[in-house]
Parts: C-alpha cells; structure tokens; sequence
C-alpha cells in the first residue's frame, strides 16, 4: 500500500517558478517508478516527468528542459522543479506511484498575470 500526498501549488506568473512535493508512504516506494501528471479542465490526464527507481528521469517535448523530477529515497520524496512557466502549464498536478494505481489528491498549479 503506498499513499501520496502533493503539495507546493498556487498561483505564479508566466516566467515563474514552483517546486511541487509529494510525500510517500509505504516501504516499497523506493523500489518503484514514481511519475507527475497534470490534468486541465477539459482534457486528458497527461504525462509530464518520470523518475526510475535508480533516478533517471524522462520528460515529454513539452515541459523538457523545463521542468526537472527527483527523488530523495531516504525521505520517501518526489519532486517537480518547474522553471519558465506558461499559461498551458495551468493544470490539476498529480503524483503517482508505478507500483499500482497510487495516486495523490493532487494540487492546482495556475500561471497567470
């Protein structure tokens, strides 16, 4: 059983930059795969950092060289570094665990002026 609990959303203009958090319980999270996604309203849960269990990460074309995922093992902890923010970044921020279906209640990212 692993649970998930985000935080480190809120309001930030284009430009800016946040740091999300996601605590982890449970003795298997540091076997498995930990991922972030992000939903909009309207549109589709989406992918937007992976991090391996050993700490190499993979990132989709668009948040690459944006946003940067790591995980520290001894504190059950992952995290989103998310530079240069647009508009399209707003979105629902979810952790999850490729354990199993593992998720967190997610936390609101909004980039506007």
């Amino acid at each position: 059983q692993v649970q998930l609990v985000e935080s480190g959303g809120g309001l930030v203009q284009p430009g800016g930059s946040l740091r999300l958090s996601c605590a982890a319980s449970g003795s298997i999270f540091r076997i498995y795969g930990m991922g972030w996604y992000r939903q909009a309203p309207g549109k589709q849960r989406e992918l937007v950092a992976l991090i391996t269990s050993g700490g190499s990460a993979n990132y989709p074309d668009s948040v690459k060289g944006r946003f940067t995922i790591s995980r520290d093992n001894a504190k059950n902890m992952v995290y989103l570094q998310m530079n240069s923010l647009k508009p399209e970044d707003t979105a629902v921020y979810y952790c999850h665990s490729f354990a199993g279906e593992y998720w967190g209640q997610g936390t609101q990212v909004t980039v506007s002026s």
